[in-house]
């Protein structure tokens, strides 16, 4: 049987676009036959949890970052042989940049020579964690230098690789660019059905709006730190407000570094809630479809899913000016973007949406977003892995 092994230390049970990334693709081979897909998932125990012929979840004991955080790491040779041992993979997909790569690949060779080896784009690090806040701190020439040395450490983590995917059309320009293996363009899905304008919920919408049917409601299910823009939705509430007039209802959902800063605003703010991490999907796409608009203020996204999500479930959206904000709002004509990364700059991104015609711009979100599905994600993937695996001389051999 063709088979797929993940390794992922980006992976969290409480975590965002890559968390959903996962839960889609282990769904989509759940139902699969003639393949096997093996997630090896950080965990606080080791076991193995068979859900079909074509989906098993490898549980690993893996260290745990302190703090807010539920990120578990992975690099030891004991976390990594056992499962290349046991299932032999056509295929290693290794989604996270920081030593998991070199660790996969040295094993691999001893343990599956002839396996292609992939890694995912799920994080734009060189820009995102060293280049940009560098170049804040101590001045572009130094931040330019530090994205160069960390784009030649990507090279070496990813050395010998076959392919690595990208979901924005942007960070496989920056792949290609900085000499990493065989971009390929993998766009992500939408679960279009579920994260739809249907699902609005008029009790929820009446209890935002709280007697004022002209109330601006926001939904912020972000990760809770600066790298997504909390800072400046923090920084620009009061500025909103007399701004617009009004006091607008933003809900917070999620956790994060800074999240006792959201609860220090929503035990100050009547109209700012924080309704803690949302496990439900449903749950999301009921918050997504209930409110006015969305806000998309990370410039580093690989891929945006939950600006998708979004999108889907109607909502016209402040954009950062760079990453898949930039791609999504830009091209789909949904949203305006943020010309500055200042609180000032953002509040009046928010009222100059909010004074344009919404309605036209929430029916062009969802337009947008339909053209995207898990589906078509992983066949294009699927694809892709047995287009590589045959180069290398692995058939693709149904039971």
């Amino acid at each position: 049987m063709f088979t797929i092994v993940d390794f992922n230390n980006f992976w969290s049970p409480s975590g965002g676009g890559v968390r959903r990334y996962h839960l889609q693709k282990m769904a989509f081979y759940e139902r699969q036959n003639e393949v096997r897909s093996v997630f090896v998932m950080p965990s606080a125990s080791t076991y193995t949890e068979t859900r079909s012929d074509g989906l098993i979840i490898e549980h690993v004991e893996a260290f745990r970052f302190p703090g807010n955080w539920e990120y578990r790491f992975m690099w030891k040779s004991k976390q990594i042989r056992p499962i290349l041992e046991k299932y032999k993979p056509d295929v290693i997909e290794v989604g996270s940049p920081y030593i998991l790569p070199s660790a996969v690949r040295r094993i691999a060779k001893k343990v599956v020579p002839n396996a292609a080896l992939f890694s995912f784009w799920h994080a734009d690090f060189p820009v995102t964690y060293v280049g940009r806040p560098i170049a804040k701190k101590f001045g572009t020439s130094v931040g330019v230098l530090s994205r160069r040395i960390a784009f030649w450490y990507a090279k070496q983590e990813f050395k010998n690789y076959d392919c690595v995917q990208a979901s924005s059309k942007e960070a496989m320009a920056r792949l290609k660019k900085n000499g990493l293996p065989d971009p390929r363009w993998i766009p992500l899905g939408c679960d279009i059905e579920t994260f739809s304008p249907s699902r609005r919920d008029e009790a929820l919408v009446n209890e935002l709006k709280d007697g004022d049917p002209n109330r601006l409601t926001i939904f912020f299910p972000h990760r809770h730190c600066n790298e997504k823009g909390i800072d400046l939705v923090l920084g620009a509430y009061d500025i909103l407000t007399q701004k617009l007039g009004h006091e607008p209802a933003i809900i917070f959902a999620g956790t994060g570094p800074s999240l006792p800063l959201v609860q220090e605003a929503a035990a100050k703010y009547k109209h700012v809630n924080y309704i803690g991490f949302v496990n439900s999907i449903d749950e999301m796409a009921r918050y997504y479809a209930s409110v006015d608009m969305g806000l998309a203020l990370s410039g580093w996204e690989t891929f945006g899913l939950s600006i998708l999500e979004s999108m889907a479930s109607g909502n016209a959206l402040v954009g950062a000016a760079a990453g898949a904000a930039f791609e999504h709002v830009s091209e789909s004509g949904a949203g305006t973007i943020l010309k500055e990364r200042t609180p000032e700059a953002l509040a009046d991104a928010i009222v100059e949406l909010y004074h344009s015609d919404l309605t036209d711009k929430k029916i062009k979100a969802r337009k947008y977003a339909e053209k995207f599905s898990w589906n078509d994600c992983f066949k294009r993937q699927l694809a892709l892995y047995k287009e590589i695996a045959e180069k290398k001389g692995i058939g693709y051999k149904p039971r």
